[in-house]
């Protein structure tokens, strides 16, 4: 039973976060998240642009 006790008064003298700092929080994740998924369209756009290019204008010895 010490264990359970032993997380209960690691959780009592956490600081937990106000409300303003968790919201601060989940907007800093929304942008990282739009940030990265725009990077990964891009450079997926950027391949198939280029994948394409090559099956339409590179002439293939087969």
């Amino acid at each position: 039973m010490k264990f359970l006790a032993g997380i209960f008064q690691i959780l009592e003298h956490t600081n937990w976060p106000t409300p303003k700092q968790r919201w601060k929080d989940f907007l800093a994740i929304l942008e990282y998240t739009f940030f990265f998924t725009v990077i990964i369209y891009a450079c997926d756009l950027a391949l198939h642009w280029g994948v394409n290019y090559l099956l339409n204008h590179v002439n293939l010895p087969f």
